[in-house]
């Protein structure tokens, strides 16, 4: 049975030397030899870096480090000191019950007369060329694969090869400040990578490998990074930001898990993502929602005539598009920053859109970037006291948003967090938004000289963020967005999980495509979908992805590229938002927005997640009245057409079963017989082959397909064989047309639509196509042969 098969562990504990070990007990494949800890903090004017020797055993604490939700024992507490400073650190070790994840946290006391300042707090650094620390996995280092998990939102996130170099943007303070964590380097030399909060390593050759990562990041930014020369070098380590820690204070990390694992395909992050999300006391999710954004079409030379006029098409279409959420995005405020002042195109500001929605019976939303400051907003000019500081007083630098560099609110400051939780509290309650948009988070954990000197960058963001969340209560649907990931977890309900879309392939900016070709983390289609993929394991475990909006109209993108965003975004299982001027949509790409619609919700299997930068095979189990099915999808990322090849080994099908199999996008029918490769078309560059595979059962007649939903299967509601008779309800709860196919051993000789007579076509033997128009309560369909 394929899955999921971790190492038991054995600890070995050695207090007196400082250190501790960590193997697979059954086989022995992981190692970490001789963990020790190092922090590195300045006292006294000098900087200090100590490894703490010397552990005495205590048998429990007073208040020991609260892992909720994980099934897990304290195995071991260990106390240390460093007198000079009189700094003590706290080590407890913890064991899953069932053996297979270790787990380990730090507290760090100030017992002293004078602040001591934290600057990074090591809790595993093994490898290099110290003989004695070792960190095997595996035969061959050099065939291991390195998860890379990006800072925030819009931060790149792909698995790469041990040889490869860490994509890096080129632009600078242009860029970086947004989606760089500044405690986690970028390294230039290949075979050296870095991740933030929690990573993967993989071996496909030996296939195995390791998760290693923290439950949370309310405490520090976590960081994590390997390289294979001139040994396998991992390093862990809580970003300490020179942290104050002032006498009688505590400063403690957030726990750190790891475990290892063998496994054929099934997904070996799950444990992981689920032990977060225990601990977070994750359990709910509300649907995904579905809607219409602002942003992509007018960007900020919005009006409030804009959004009528697509709020009056969006109900002129209810019947063929069912949406439920209008947004609107940036564009409506005088400046950013200032958020209860309004442009001239809004002259009634947004509180009348809201009710205006709301009555037309939908759900009004609104973006909204509570800690990022423009420097031009009277805000910045109103209260400069408010604003994030770099040690030369000057403030500090956001990222080059708006064709301007902007700032940020210090949060330590109370009444600029006051001001952000108001500005939430006005769009809920007064304005009446039940769904926000939260943008550009990360401003709020740059670093800088913070007025209270005594919280690390995560620890600001984190309680901003659940100040805001009291602001809008529970009801309110928060979106989190351009946010580091593990901030924000159990505080939003929707996350995007990468970069923003573009009308292009490739990011670009104001034409110009040359110099921005490659860049890992800018707007454009190649970046938001490659992340979408890679991440989507974190739907409905930590919240619903947000995959960021479908566009529909005329743009540089061509048809291809926009069927393999739909179907991606579809897959997803996320957010679904169209961000087109609706008035002006065509009506053949508006059948693209309809064949979504019920959203599946559920996400997929990412085949070669930790094989390929860019996952290009995806497999997504399916069950309704049919019974199972599968959607199978290959991206062609290539600049190139290619001709796409499936086989059952590569998608983890029976190799026995011979499955009909229809390819959506193109409407055609194949036979996939038992263990061969199906080759199909020229597929056009940046295209998707999206293809339903039924188990064929030749005495049987099946369902094989329509072009009515994505899914080709979820919209038959019932399904019923009686001897030669068959009867099938199709509903997908809003109108459209299109084609449902059938196998059927012998001719049909009689098939209604409701009680009007079809006439149908033979597509190949036994497989019988008819055209279907369906109404908002569905047809049902029926068939005699």
């Amino acid at each position: 049975m394929p899955g999921l098969y971790p190492g038991r562990l054995t600890w070995e504990i050695v207090p007196r030397e400082g250190y501790f070990s960590l193997r697979t007990q059954d086989e022995p494949f992981f190692q970490l030899k001789n963990v020790r800890l190092k922090i590195y903090f300045q006292w006294n004017g000098k900087s200090h870096l100590w490894a703490p020797q010397n552990f005495r055993s205590v048998p429990t604490l007073n208040d020991p480090p609260d892992l909720p939700g994980v099934d897990s024992e304290i195995i071991e507490t260990l106390v240390a000191s460093f007198p000079p400073a009189g700094l003590q650190a706290i080590l407890v070790l913890a064991q899953a019950n069932h053996g297979y994840w270790a787990l380990w946290h730090l507290s760090l006391h100030n017992q002293g007369r004078e602040p001591i300042w934290i600057d990074q707090i090591r809790l595993l650094d093994l490898g290099n060329d110290n003989p004695k620390r070792q960190f095997i996995l595996g035969s061959s280092p050099q065939d291991l694969r390195f998860y890379l998990n990006g800072w925030q939102s819009w931060s790149y996130t792909a698995a790469l090869s041990a040889t490869s170099t860490m994509p890096r943007s080129r632009l600078g303070p242009f860029q970086n400040p947004m989606v760089v964590n500044p405690g986690t380097p970028l390294f230039r030399q290949s075979g050296h990578f870095s991740s933030d909060f929690f990573t993967v390593l993989f071996s496909p050759k030996d296939n195995l490998g390791l998760v290693a990562g923290f439950l949370s990041q309310q405490h520090h930014f976590g960081s994590l990074a390997f390289s294979i020369t001139p040994q396998p070098h991992l390093q862990v380590w809580a970003n300490g930001d020179h942290t104050r820690l002032d006498p009688g204070k505590s400063m403690e990390t957030d726990w750190f898990m790891l475990y290892p694992f063998t496994t054929d395909h099934e997904l070996p992050l799950s444990p992981y993502l689920e032990a977060v999300a225990s601990f977070h006391q994750i359990e709910q999710f509300p649907s995904s929602p579905r809607g219409w954004c602002s942003w992509y079409y007018y960007y900020t030379k919005l009006s409030a005539e804009d959004i009528f006029q697509n709020l009056r098409q969006i109900q002129a279409w209810q019947t063929q598009l069912p949406l439920e959420l209008v947004q609107i995005d940036d564009g409506f405020e005088a400046q950013v920053g200032d958020w209860t002042t309004f442009k001239t195109s809004f002259p009634q500001g947004v509180a009348p859109l809201a009710q205006e929605i709301k009555a037309a019976g939908f759900r009004p939303g609104l973006w909204l970037a509570p800690f990022i400051v423009h420097p031009r907003s009277q805000l910045a000019r109103q209260h400069p006291e408010w604003l994030l500081r770099r040690s030369s007083g000057r403030p500090v630098n956001a990222g080059f948003v708006w064709n301007t560099f902007a700032t940020a609110l210090d949060l330590t400051v109370p009444e600029a967090l006051d001001y952000a939780a108001q500005i939430i509290d006005t769009a809920v309650h007064k304005w009446g938004f039940p769904y926000l948009k939260l943008d550009f988070l990360y401003a709020a954990a740059l670093p800088g000289r913070y007025r209270n000197p005594t919280l690390t960058r995560a620890q600001v963001l984190r309680r901003g963020m659940e100040t805001l969340r009291q602001a809008a209560g529970d009801e309110t649907f928060l979106l989190g967005c351009g946010a580091p990931l593990g901030s924000v977890l159990g505080l939003v309900n929707a996350m995007r999980i990468g970069a923003d879309i573009s009308g292009s392939w490739q990011p670009e900016y104001l034409g110009h495509r040359w110099f921005f070709r490659g860049e890992p983390h800018m707007p454009a289609a190649v970046n938001a979908i490659r992340n979408t993929l890679t991440r989507a394991p974190l739907h409905r475990r930590w919240w619903i992805n947000d995959p960021d909006c479908l566009i529909l109209g005329p743009t540089k993108l061509s048809l291809a590229e926009v069927q393999t965003l739909a179907s991606v975004i579809a897959l997803s299982g996320g957010s679904f938002l169209i961000s087109d001027n609706l008035t002006t949509l065509p009506p053949e790409r508006l059948k693209i927005a309809q064949v979504l619609l019920p959203l599946i919700e559920a996400s997929p299997e990412v085949i070669d997640l930790l094989e390929n930068e860019y996952p290009a095979h995806l497999r997504l189990d399916l069950k309704g009245a049919l019974g199972e099915w599968h959607l199978l999808a290959f991206i062609n990322w290539d600049d190139q057409p290619i001709t796409p090849e499936f086989t059952h080994q590569r998608y983890h099908l029976d190799p026995q079963q011979t499955y009909l199999v229809h390819d959506f996008w193109n409407d055609r029918h194949y036979e996939w017989k038992d263990n061969s490769s199906l080759t199909l078309p020229l597929l056009p560059p940046h295209g998707i082959a999206l293809l339903a595979a039924y188990p064929f059962r030749p005495e049987q007649p099946a369902w094989v397909g329509s072009t009515l939903h994505i899914s080709q299967g979820l919209e038959v509601k019932t399904w019923e064989v009686e001897t030669s008779f068959l009867t099938c309800r199709i509903d997908i709860h809003h109108e459209a047309e299109g084609n449902a196919y059938f196998y059927l051993p012998l001719s049909p000789w009689q098939v209604r639509l409701d009680e009007t007579p079809l006439q149908g076509r033979k597509i190949l033997p036994h497989i019988y196509g008819f055209p279907v128009r369906l109404s908002t309560s569905g047809v049902t369909l029926t068939m005699a042969w």
